[in-house]
């Protein structure tokens, strides 16, 4: 059944009976916010139930099978020695077993690191660096990579393949290791939900170094439902849950823990999430529900085979979404609810929810968070509707911060543990919030500030354009100067000047594009299916410096630079 337009509290409800029998066995209060407690149980409560489907081998498996396997690889970690709070990294793609590996850490009270598997070595190293995990686990494929970036940090990680190879396989480390104990008597290990690292997302937010930031296993308990919170059938509030992205993204980590808890159907793929690879899934499998990023929907309407009439929900996040794909999805599956969300790393999740969000915003706040909203030149609290400014928002227990940096935590966390965004919105008489940028991105030109988003929105209107990213070239006397690139749709010819008498004849003085339109075949993009960051040579991801370097270069022009 298609969610309700009001947030109700069934899901609360039903967490709330699944941990209140937590508690009843162990005799531990604090266990209704063990992430492996809530997990097991789960699982306990219907063994025969379809858990996961690997939607590119066809393999599935139930939650009895989940459970005994997760549960024998839990016994098998504990025996090798790996305790309490050390790391244990999956470098692999979303296939039955990364499940398997995921839930026996977070019983164990192990951190989990999800690490997309095409990473290179460059930037591979600098993760692993952070993290110093204690156990890899990876495909065959990557298991020397590992074991480079590893010794030339001086780490010695146990590195166990999910497939067969020239190191140790996990079934074999898992006879080497075994334990007969009946998997009914299996305890979690006893930890603090509140101070205990559950799980660490790597992210180097829009600039800057990575970094790894740390989710207690007790504020991720208290979030799970919240997204949940306008489904009113519990368990299994949706049919099929679909996966749009690695590992590595919160969004897929965290469904993969609220698959067991809230009970629904996960259907993932154990290869690269290609737009043409989710085309088939969603075709095949007919899922209800998905997270994507607007660029991977984008893709996907553009391919022009894809039947959304299934999904009684689409969530989309990562970027800022315009209302036009919006409006675009509307048209094909009217009956889907189509919502445009703001989630961070930072988060583990969405930052905004609420009752029937207006157009263009993000929704309404979440009973789980505050919020403050600062003006970011005078740094005083901003309390009028329609009033742009940083928002920071305080969580219901404290964030922890970075994994192994206290220089980076103090960077966005304040002194009384509020979290520094770094991204500017403002709210209307009804309190719907509305994304307007991240203060990196802002174009400062003649003294102004400019969004970039703002400016996107407006160049996504023309018919000829189907995709766009605006970002600056420098300036000696004005700043930066805007500059639109442009993805011409197939066959569209756009001209530099229709481009930019559209922001000129749309928005007000200085908004303009002073630095011309590049036009590009195709937009970067990281493995996770955002935009390779701001203030980018589309060529190297390099800083764009001069109009000459670019012309004559394959698939770009610059035109029409003031």
């Amino acid at each position: 059944m298609a969610p309700e337009s009001r947030v109700n509290d069934s899901v609360h409800l039903y967490m709330s009976d699944l941990s209140s029998r937590i508690v009843a066995k162990t005799g531990n209060p604090s266990d209704r916010y063990h992430l492996g407690q809530l997990i097991l149980q789960g699982l306990k409560d219907d063994p025969d139930f379809l858990l996961q489907i690997d939607g590119s081998s066809g393999e599935s498996e139930t939650s009895g099978s989940v459970l005994e396997r997760s549960v024998r690889f839990a016994m098998s970690l504990r025996k090798l020695g790996i305790k309490r709070g050390e790391v244990m990294v999956l470098l692999a793609p979303n296939h039955l077993d990364v499940t398997i590996a995921l839930y026996a850490g977070l019983y164990l009270g192990i951190i989990v690191c999800g690490i997309e598997p095409s990473t290179p070595p460059v930037d591979l190293q600098p993760l692993i660096s952070i993290s110093k995990p204690s156990i890899i686990l990876c495909q065959s494929d990557v298991a020397s990579k590992a074991q480079m970036v590893s010794l030339n940090l001086n780490l010695n990680p146990h590195i166990i393949t999910f497939d067969k190879g020239d190191f140790c396989h996990y079934i074999d480390f898992m006879e080497m290791y075994k334990d007969d104990t009946p998997v009914e008597e299996f305890k979690c290990s006893d930890l603090d939900p509140e101070k205990s690292v559950a799980f660490i997302v790597n992210t180097s937010g829009t600039t800057g170094q990575p970094k790894s930031i740390m989710h207690s296993h007790k504020y991720f308990a208290i979030l799970l439902p919240h997204i949940w919170a306008k489904y009113r059938k519990f368990p299994t509030p949706t049919k099929l849950v679909l996966i749009g992205s690695p590992l590595q993204w919160s969004t897929a980590m965290t469904s993969f823990i609220r698959s067991a808890v809230l009970r629904y159907t996960r259907v993932q793929s154990s290869h690269k999430l290609t737009p043409e690879t989710m085309m088939h899934l969603i075709n095949k499998y007919r899922p209800t529900y998905s997270i994507f990023s607007p660029t991977l929907m984008s893709s996907l309407l553009k391919l022009n085979k894809v039947d959304f009439t299934c999904y009684e929900e689409i969530m989309l996040c990562g970027l800022p979404v315009p209302q036009s794909l919006i409006n675009e999805i509307k048209t094909l599956t009217p009956k889907t609810s189509v919502l445009n969300l703001f989630g961070m790393s930072e988060l583990a999740g969405l930052g905004f929810f609420g009752d029937n969000p207006a157009p263009g915003s993000c929704g309404k706040p979440m009973s789980c968070f505050q919020y403050r909203l600062l003006d970011v030149d005078t740094q005083q609290e901003i309390h009028e509707p329609n009033v742009p400014g940083e928002i920071l928002i305080k969580g219901p227990v404290p964030f922890l911060g970075c994994y192994r940096d206290a220089e980076a935590t103090k960077d966005f966390l304040t002194s009384d543990g509020w979290l520094k965004t770094g991204d500017i919105f403002y709210f209307d008489e009804n309190w719907n919030y509305y994304f307007v940028d991240k203060i990196k991105l802002q174009i400062k030109c003649c003294y102004y500030r400019m969004s970039p988003t703002e400016i996107e929105q407006v160049i996504r209107r023309h018919p000829g354009v189907l995709d766009v990213a605006v970002t600056s070239i420098p300036h000696s006397e004005w700043g930066d100067l805007p500059v639109a690139c442009v993805v011409p749709k197939p066959g569209a010819k756009p001209s530099a000047e229709e481009i930019k008498n559209l922001v000129k004849d749309t928005l007000q003085e200085p908004k303009r594009l002073l630095g011309g339109v590049i036009f590009m075949d195709f937009m970067p993009m990281t493995s996770t299916t955002k935009l390779e960051g701001h203030g980018w040579d589309p060529i190297g991801l390099m800083p764009i410096r001069s109009r000459g370097g670019l012309n004559g270069l394959p698939g770009l022009r610059l035109e029409g630079q003031e």
